[in-house]
């Protein structure tokens, strides 16, 4: 009998991955206050990386005790821009300044993804992205944000590259799945060598 997968996240980009990579799985979005785990980790010194690994740690591991024997898919994405870590803007203006910060600079994209069994995690893997921003005219971001509405508060950077966001970047090093927040190739290589899909 195939052991259940699920993904525990809320996010549309994330399900769609896994449904067009062909996988049968069920969403279980977990019950967890994100930022109460992360604000004493900003006193420890930990790396974006490091707090989106603990993000998704936690995700999957919470909807796996309540889930056993399944396997919990945890996935989470920090945006880094030297020592700041960026969290999805609350409003348009939040957007506006997310983009007037990150325009002519290169930050981070660091996507991490868990898998977790009865509670416990078993694989842990941190994908990262280097977006390098094109010098963005604020008239121009204004321009850009009225034309994508509220979709921009969808993701930690303001901006999605699968549509007009392409248009904000000069260069790109990193791929696809990492930008939209779930490293895909390690993970069905993980749930390969765990025999939870065909392969």
């Amino acid at each position: 009998m195939a052991v259940p997968i699920i993904l525990a996240s809320a996010s549309p980009y994330r399900r769609k991955l896994l449904e067009d990579a062909g996988l049968e799985f069920t969403v279980l979005k977990p019950d967890l206050d994100e930022r109460a785990i992360e604000a004493p980790l900003a006193r420890t010194g930990v790396t974006a990386e490091e707090v989106a690994l603990v993000l998704a740690e936690a995700k999957a591991t919470a909807v796996s005790e309540a889930r056993p024997g399944a396997l919990v898919i945890g996935s989470d994405q920090t945006l880094s821009l030297d020592d700041e870590t960026f969290h999805k803007p609350a409003d348009m203006e939040g957007a506006r300044r997310h983009l007037l910060k990150l325009s002519g600079r290169t930050h981070h994209l660091n996507s991490a993804v868990v898998l977790a069994r009865n509670g416990e995690a078993i694989w842990r893997h941190v994908s990262v992205a280097r977006m390098t921003m094109r010098h963005l005219d604020p008239g121009f971001i204004g321009r850009h944000l009225a034309a994508v509405g509220e979709v921009a508060l969808t993701s930690v950077g303001a901006y999605q590259i699968e549509g007009r966001g392409i248009q904000l970047f000069e260069t790109i090093e990193g791929d696809h799945f990492t930008i939209v927040g779930l490293p895909l190739l390690p993970l069905l290589s993980a749930l390969r060598e765990l025999g939870a899909i065909d392969g």
